[in-house]
């Protein structure tokens, strides 16, 4: 076991009150790493430090700011295989997933941004000779300090897709993971001092989020934040950045309850595989995940039949085999509210078309691990059809006609992620238009590119991570009017 400190100022240090806390091996139960608990003292530090630090980092040119963010990249890589295997005990998943793809688009986020951060460039509005006015342009410019504050199913992922565009941009950061899975903010410390950041520009700090996430929200010196999380959460972080004394800029990927509509014209084959990808996918703690399918009535048999003969095929087991593909959910307690969600859906009226239960077999009766859980007959009244279950749990329901299948998708306070699974395009583009939710993906499972955005409506969040438009949610619009005579 290792001890991680905090990473204030380009210094390691114990927390003000020496207190620190212990994470788990998801599948075992045993201690993984040590950290220091951040106390408030502590999280002003950090903020002050980042302040401190914001002229020198802004000041730097976009080449300059590039070549550290390669660095970290080409650190990161190196030390990518142990990065995923203590992602893996640390969160439950597969070391598959938190090779392939985990740690990958981590990488993948430096790299992009590094080369994105020298395309910064400004704008000229033709004004015209009006009231003496003639010219005027727009820059862009950093925020000041960031707060990213990272969730427990995505440690790496979802801090460096945001870590990553606030630095190219500019800004300065303090960086905060999950205190369930904090080791690889805690790495990535230990990347940002090897790569030679200049003072205080990443500091990591490590706690409760109730108590350290909170802080950074409410403190003065923050003025941006990056938060991936449940909506409960992002609706309190809204309250707190309200209350601050200045009040911040918020970028919230918050939760989802994807819906899918299969017309009776997909390829059933290709549409059951995307669905798998989609609803068992780190052990469906995705908050895109793929959760209500919308099935024709004419496909309805076909695809169900299909889906659970794939679903037997996944092969559960311990995270750090190669070969597994579901892992354990992220504690106990949490596979208790997936399993209750599924009881009650049953009370309610649906019927459980396959799993619905703890998987105990192979060994793994002693981990959370959960079936992949296919539910039928369910309706849009059910608490399961509204409610995010953050597990591998699926519900299914029936239609006639296309216009019903689009109400019961939008039928839903998330707007996160949809699917359509149609051979006719056209049709496939005209249903997406009518869908209310940040991405619509046609004949695939949910997924990501560094290049396109993604983020929420409705209840799911506000603003968008990934590409250009990740970058300029960490960059500020300055109008400038001159009189030129």
């Amino acid at each position: 076991m290792k001890e991680y400190k905090l990473y204030i100022n380009n210094e390691w240090m114990d927390s003000e009150d020496g207190k620190t806390f212990v994470s788990y091996h998801k599948a075992t139960g045993e201690e993984v790493n040590r950290f220091a608990s951040a106390t408030l003292n502590d999280v002003d530090r950090a903020c002050k430090a980042a302040r401190d630090a914001f002229p020198v980092w802004s000041g730097l040119d976009g080449e300059t700011r590039s070549d550290y963010l390669r660095k970290a990249a080409e650190i990161m890589k190196r030390r990518r295989r142990e990065m995923a295997e203590v992602e893996a005990m640390e969160t439950g998943k597969p070391v598959f997933d938190t090779y392939d793809f985990d740690t990958r688009v981590s990488i993948w986020a430096f790299e992009y941004f590094a080369n994105l951060c020298r395309e910064i460039k400004g704008d000229v509005i033709p004004l015209g000779d009006i009231n003496n006015r003639d010219f005027d342009f727009v820059t862009y410019e950093p925020y000041g300090v960031a707060a990213i504050i990272a969730p427990f199913n995505f440690p790496l992922h979802l801090l460096t897709r945001s870590l990553a565009p606030a630095l190219a941009a500019g800004n300065t950061c303090v960086i905060k993971a999950s205190s369930i899975t904090p080791t690889t903010a805690a790495i990535m410390g230990e990347v940002f001092e090897e790569a030679g950041f200049p003072k205080g520009v990443v500091n990591v700090i490590h706690g409760q989020g109730s108590l350290v996430g909170n802080a950074l929200v409410s403190n003065k010196e923050v003025d941006v934040v990056g938060f991936t999380g449940s909506e409960e959460v992002g609706r309190k972080l809204m309250h707190l950045s309200a209350d601050s004394p200045v009040m911040k800029k918020l970028v919230l990927e918050l939760g989802g309850k994807g819906g899918v509509i299969v017309e009776p014209d997909a390829n059933i084959d290709i549409a059951t595989t995307c669905q798998i990808e989609g609803f068992t996918f780190n052990q469906g703690e995705v908050c895109c995940a793929m959760t209500r399918v919308i099935l024709h009535e004419d496909v309805y048999d076909e695809y169900l039949a299909m889906l659970k003969s794939k679903c037997e095929q996944i092969k559960i087991g311990d995270p750090l085999d190669y070969e597994t593909r579901m892992g354990v959910l992220i504690s106990e307690e949490h596979l208790q509210k997936v399993d209750a969600h599924v009881k009650h859906a049953v009370e309610q009226g649906a019927k459980i078309y396959c799993g619905g239960h703890r998987y105990i077999e192979n060994g793994c009766g002693n981990a959370p691990h959960y079936t992949p859980t296919i539910l039928t007959d369910v309706t849009p009244d059910m608490d399961v059809w509204r409610t995010e279950v953050f597990g591998p749990v699926l519900c299914v329901c029936k239609y006639k006609d296309t216009e019903d299948a689009i109400c019961l998708a939008n039928d839903t306070e998330f707007g996160l992620g949809a699917n359509i699974f149609t051979e006719n395009l056209k049709k496939g583009y005209q249903i997406a238009q009518r869908l209310n939710a940040g991405s619509v993906w046609i004949n695939l499972p949910n997924g990501m590119h560094m290049a396109c955005p993604f983020g929420g409506n409705k209840n799911s969040g506000s603003g968008r991570e990934y590409g250009s438009y990740g970058l300029h949610e960490y960059l500020k619009v300055k109008n400038n009017m001159w009189r030129m005579h």
